[in-house]
């Protein structure tokens, strides 16, 4: 009885031996792995071009700034343009050579581009036209005085000499220069009487010039008498003014 039974004890240890053998001799699975995500792709850079058209301006003329950029979502161009589409145009007018920069961001960085527009130096500002020049008559009438008389004379006074030396100075300056002393009278007296007393004064005055030196063929005398008075007032301020050697550019 004790016999049967070690042998059924022996029997059971025997087959669980030959369970844990059997079980060790199993490979042990290996639990499948995920494979790890993909990287995500690098954020695209900003590309921008810039360009002007014409390149090259005068003052006060324009210029047209043209751009274009991919992947960017602030565009900026300086100076003086700003804030700016992806791509278009804008005119400009620089009053010197500028150089233009556009700014291009992105989500993958910046860009820029440049371009300058030349501005051409003015010109010399035009050198003042020379001051016309006098003419002969205008200088003639500026320098060029009358002698003047006392009632009934024909004698230089002093006043006259010092007109007539001025006179002879503006002659010998311009050697072309012919005159025509004319003899002039105030209202009193006959016709005759004045017009032989304006001979003298005439005479008188041509004389004086003649020892200045002033050549007496570049000379000739008339006399009006009191027929044309610059003045027709009847007091002695105004025959005072009529009484002279009047002096006319001959031609």
């Amino acid at each position: 009885m004790q016999q049967g039974t070690f042998r059924k004890i022996a029997l059971l240890v025997s087959m669980v031996a030959l369970g844990a053998f059997l079980g060790g001799c199993k490979k042990k699975q290996v639990a499948a792995t995920q494979p790890a995500p993909a990287p995500a792709p690098p954020e695209a850079k900003p590309t921008v071009t810039l360009n002007a058209s014409p390149a090259s301006i005068n003052p006060g003329d324009t210029s047209t700034l043209s751009w274009s950029s991919t992947d960017a979502t602030d565009l900026d161009i300086e100076p003086g343009v700003g804030k700016v589409a992806p791509q278009g145009s804008t005119p400009v007018t620089p009053s010197e050579t500028t150089n233009y920069t556009i700014t291009a961001t992105g989500a993958g960085g910046s860009a820029t581009a440049s371009t300058t527009v030349e501005v051409a130096a003015p010109p010399p500002p035009a050198a003042p036209a020379p001051a016309p020049q006098p003419s002969i008559s205008d200088l003639f009438d500026q320098n060029v005085k009358d002698a003047y008389f006392d009632l009934d004379k024909a004698d230089l006074r002093d006043d006259a000499r010092a007109a007539l030396t001025k006179d002879a100075e503006f002659l010998r300056s311009y050697p072309q220069v012919r005159v025509s002393i004319e003899g002039h009278c105030d209202e009193r007296g006959s016709t005759e009487y004045n017009l032989a007393l304006g001979q003298s004064r005439a005479e008188a005055a041509k004389n004086y010039l003649i020892s200045l030196g002033i050549s007496a063929d570049r000379m000739e005398t008339v006399s009006w008498g009191k027929e044309r008075p610059v003045c027709t007032e009847h007091n002695e301020d105004c025959w005072q003014q009529n009484r002279r050697a009047h002096f006319v550019l001959a031609h």
